[in-house]
């Protein structure tokens, strides 16, 4: 392709990918060094016959008159990354030097609002992203197999975690989970616990959202690797059968070698989406059990005082974050395509 014929191919995608990403990504970077102005405060002196009092009033043509002159609000550089709400260098430095042991100093690290949440946000990440994986995979070789009658009502069925809105998804599991609720009732009743609640108890919440995020993002691998499937060179597969291959033996050496691009797909895919996690905390009100960096950002720009910088900061920090986790599928993937040219 001519490079005047690429250039005009690629002009409208190159202009929304500058409009859309990488204009708000730079409009976010410059809001987290700059923090709202404060409101300029004087002292007034009244006096009277029994003497002078002094009083405190906010004075609105200077603050109005500040916040013109300067629209962004006070520069100050990478503070808010390193205060108490976001990465909390003096604390972490403080807690290093007063703890007793490692486990105390991790202990005071998780009392952090931003650790708490990367802490949850990490372990959802790397345990929903390989079981969804593993599950729509299973899935896939069990759909596949299927009788052709079979298939279509399964692929419905299976699709109906994808279909349903996330908030929705999690709202109706959160009714469910209730010890009013079908699941909650019946946990219940196998533990012999009346007490029992899911939504009391921190590892049982965690525990919860996990399962919740592998039912909810299977389909979309599932999607994928079925696809992937009806593209298997038959002739391979015979010849296996034919050398005398085992059925796990097929699938360890001719299918999961074929949909390993796919794999590599959907991890990125599903990194991503599961570091970003924000709608189970939400619709399973599990705050004060769990956070994310997504829900810290959603926090702050929620309220009455709306801290644009602060959510900001955290919405950098996630994107670091993202980019950290795909930079080994990233270069794996750049290795295994100049290896095959």
């Amino acid at each position: 392709m001519k490079h005047k014929t690429f250039f005009w191919f690629f002009l409208p995608t190159g202009l929304a990918m500058l409009l859309f990403i990488a204009l708000p990504i730079v409009s976010v970077v410059i809001q987290s060094v700059y923090t709202p102005h404060e409101q300029v405060i004087i002292e007034v002196e009244n006096c009277g016959p029994f003497g002078c009092t002094k009083a405190t009033t906010v004075d609105n043509e200077a603050t109005a008159a500040l916040r013109e002159a300067q629209p962004l609000g006070r520069f100050v550089g990478l503070d808010l990354y390193f205060n108490r709400g976001h990465l909390a260098t003096q604390e972490i430095a403080a807690s290093w030097s007063s703890s007793a042991s490692i486990g105390e100093f991790f202990s005071d690290i998780f009392n952090l609002p931003f650790y708490r949440a990367l802490a949850f946000t990490l372990t959802y990440t790397f345990v929903v992203t390989p079981l969804l994986i593993v599950l729509g995979f299973v899935i896939a070789v069990a759909v596949n197999n299927l009788s052709t009658w079979l298939k279509g009502p399964v692929i419905f069925f299976s699709l109906l975690p994808m279909i349903v809105t996330p908030l929705v998804g999690s709202l109706i599991l959160f009714w469910m989970v209730d010890s009013r609720g079908v699941l909650g009732a019946a946990l219940q009743y196998l533990a012999n616990d009346p007490g029992l609640s899911l939504k009391s108890s921190t590892p049982l919440t965690w525990i919860m959202l996990m399962v919740y995020g592998v039912w909810s993002s299977a389909p979309f691998a599932f999607v994928v690797f079925y696809a992937g499937l009806q593209t298997l060179p038959q002739d391979t597969l015979e010849s296996a059968m034919i050398d005398g291959a085992t059925r796990w033996q097929r699938i360890r050496y001719v299918v999961i070698p074929h949909l390993m691009p796919l794999v590599t797909f959907v991890a990125l895919i599903q990194l991503m989406d599961n570091f970003r996690v924000f709608e189970p905390v939400v619709g399973f009100k599990a705050e004060a059990h769990a956070t994310t960096l997504s829900w810290i950002i959603f926090n702050d720009l929620g309220g009455e005082t709306r801290l644009l910088s602060s959510a900001a900061t955290t919405s950098v920090l996630t994107i670091i974050g993202i980019a950290i986790l795909l930079l080994p599928v990233l270069v794996r993937t750049w290795r295994d395509f100049n290896a095959k040219t």
